[in-house]
Formats: structure tokens, C-alpha cells, sequence
């Protein structure tokens, strides 16, 4: 007997309407001392391949950013965590929504059987997944599943979920959804390092069905691998003033090592050639993106939806993944694809898919 093919019949994605991606380098330039940081931040910036990056902070009292007066980071004490949270326990169920009604307008939600929820940029309780059952009214009886705090390759997971369940119950109908607020977890550090690693967050929602009705993309093949002696180099902890995010500056270089190693190829290419694939590679910054080209010896449009994503958008973590995946159901097929997405571990987690 042949098992049921899982398939992503269409992605519907959304984002704040608050820009604050120039309004965060004026305010990081000014927090470095040193004219050689400061050259270095600026050359880094212009060379990041991002021009917007959405937030749900309201802007402050003269129209401005959340650090100028009246903002929400304006002032001697940065918010605690409590009163972070407390934001997105508001804004992180409002702007999922949105997503979901921009999937909606793409194809008809009814008889929803499943829902499954990532997300790692805040914590409540009751969850966002059940905040979504109330506020789309869907019936209660629908199956929940949250997945939290596993960074950028949480969308890979949720996936990979949605992709059990429609295997294993041909009448499902699941409802995928990521929602990230990054821009709620700013810090006070003035390092380089933590400056270059924060020009690159944004906020952003994404949301999919999955069902083993055939259409869209079909979905194969997960897989996980994670870097030896890596675990240090990503690292999301939760501080008195939010989450605090340690980005080495290794990670393109280690992502292209692993990338070259035959064992880890073969996880992520079994019998494919890199440039026989239309490639889903989460944007978690340009550096990532050139690295992971290079290591495939992919040619120089291959990751253009990565990058358009990334100049829009910047890096919303989780949801970014979702939104390159909506770029590529735009194109006509068909075609063969892998999606791959990097976070802590340093681990590597994606699929293959198939569409047209």
C-alpha cells in the first residue's frame, strides 16, 4: 500500500507596518565609540543585503522609532522581560491571524483538523494556538501543537508535524502557523558583535496548509543534522531584559564546512546534484546565504527568493522560511526543491520538496 503524500497547498504570510530597519543603524552607529567599529558597522550594514525590517512596536510620540522619545525602548532601563512578553501576548496572536486571512485568500479553510503553532520569540499561556482557535473559529475539537524556542529551523518542525499527521490521516487538514517578534527583544549591549547580529531581526507571520490532497508543494525526505562541536556558536537565552541572541561570526564558515562534508551532502542532497534543485535556504543573513552558494557551487540566481526575502523582510526568524517557500509557489514548475534552515546546535534541519 502507498502511503499518503503530505502537500503545502498555499502559504499566506504577513508583517507589521512599522519599519524600523534604518531607524535601529542610526541608533546602533551611535552607540559605537570606537571610529574603526563604527566604519565597520556601517560597511556591514550597507553590505547586509537588507532594506526594510518590520516591527510591532508602535511608533513613538513624535512619529519616530520605539528608542526615541515616547517609544517603547526610550528611557535609562530598558523593559524587563515581564513587560515584553506582555506585548506579545497581544501582538503575536494579532499579526498570526493576519496571516492566516492572507491564506485564506488563497484557498478555503474549512474542516481544519490540526493546528500547529511555532514560534520562539515569547511565551503565554493560554498559548497562541489556542488564541487562534478562539479568535478564527475554528471548532474546538481541532488538535494542537505548539513548538517553542527551537529558533530558525522551528518552521522545518512545524512542517515536519503537519507532514506526519497528513501521512498518517489522509482526511487532514492541517493549519500551519509561525509567528516571531523579534524586534521585542532588544538589548543595551554596544559590542560589534551584538550590533551586526541585530540589524538583522524582524517581525513576521506566516501560515500554510497541509493536507495529503495532492497540489502545491509535496514534501519529503526530512532531515536534521547537527554540526560537531558547534553548540556555542548560536546561542537565545532568556535575560532580565529580554532574549538575548549570541551570533558568532563563524557560523557562515562552519555552515559552509558541514555543507562540504559528504556525510552531511548526502543527508540533505540522497541523489540529487545541488543545481538540479530550486532551493528554499532560510536568509539568516547574506554571509549565511553566500555560504551556503558557495559550499553547493550553485549558480547566482539560485538563491534569489532567499534573498528578496532578506531584503524585504530581513530575518524574522521562523516565519522566514515560510515566506521564501510562498515566493517559489509563485513560480511556474515543475520542479524539484530542497528547503534547508540553520539554528542552535549548530544544527541544519529541511526537506524536500516538489511542485508544478
Amino acid at each position: 500500500m502507498t502511503r499518503p503524500i503530505a502537500h503545502i497547498h498555499a502559504v499566506g504570510t504577513a508583517v507589521p507596518g512599522h519599519d524600523i530597519h534604518h531607524a535601529f543603524l542610526n541608533w546602533a552607529d551611535g552607540r559605537l565609540a570606537d571610529p574603526h567599529d563604527r566604519a565597520l558597522f556601517r560597511r556591514m550594514a550597507a553590505r547586509s543585503g537588507i532594506e526594510h525590517r518590520w516591527s510591532v512596536l508602535p511608533r513613538a510620540t513624535d512619529g519616530g522609532s520605539p528608542v526615541e522619545p515616547g517609544g517603547f525602548y526610550h528611557g535609562a532601563t530598558l523593559p524587563s522581560t515581564g513587560a515584553r512578553m506582555a506585548v506579545y501576548a497581544q501582538a503575536a496572536p494579532r499579526l498570526a491571524q493576519e496571516a492566516v486571512e492572507a491564506l485564506r485568500q488563497k484557498i478555503t479553510l474549512d474542516g481544519i483538523t490540526h493546528l500547529v503553532v511555532a514560534s520562539c520569540t515569547g511565551f503565554v499561556a493560554p498559548g497562541i494556538d489556542q488564541m487562534l482557535i478562539d479568535r478564527l473559529g475554528l471548532s474546538p475539537s481541532v488538535e494542537r501543537t505548539l513548538v517553542g524556542f527551537m529558533g530558525c529551523y522551528a518552521a522545518v518542525a512545524a512542517l515536519r508535524v503537519a507532514d506526519y499527521i497528513a501521512r498518517s490521516d489522509d482526511e487532514a487538514r492541517v493549519l500551519v502557523v509561525t509567528v516571531e517578534l523579534s524586534s521585542l527583544h532588544l538589548t543595551a549591549g554596544c559590542s560589534i558583535e551584538f550590533l551586526l547580529a541585530g540589524l538583522q531581526f524582524g517581525d513576521g507571520a506566516a501560515a500554510a496548509l497541509v493536507s495529503a490532497t495532492p497540489g502545491g508543494l509535496a514534501l519529503s525526505h526530512f532531515f536534521c543534522a547537527t554540526l560537531p562541536d558547534s553548540a556555542e556558536l548560536i546561542r537565545w537565552i532568556i535575560g532580565d531584559t529580554g532574549f538575548e541572541m549570541t551570533l558568532s561570526g563563524q557560523v557562515p564558515g562552519r555552515i559552509a564546512d558541514g555543507l562540504r562534508d559528504p556525510a552531511i551532502r548526502a543527508t540533505i542532497l540522497q541523489d540529487w546534484a545541488p543545481t538540479e534543485l530550486v532551493w528554499a535556504v532560510h536568509p539568516g543573513g547574506r554571509s549565511i546565504l553566500d555560504a551556503v552558494a558557495a559550499a553547493l557551487a550553485l549558480p547566482a540566481d539560485a538563491l534569489a527568493a532567499s534573498r528578496s526575502v532578506l531584503a524585504r523582510f530581513g530575518n524574522m526568524s521562523s516565519a522566514t522560511l515560510m515566506f521564501v517557500l510562498a515566493e517559489l509557489m509563485e513560480q511556474p514548475g515543475p520542479f524539484d526543491g530542497a528547503a534547508l534552515a540553520f539554528g542552535p546546535g549548530l544544527a541544519a534541519e529541511g526537506f524536500r520538496f516538489a511542485g508544478g
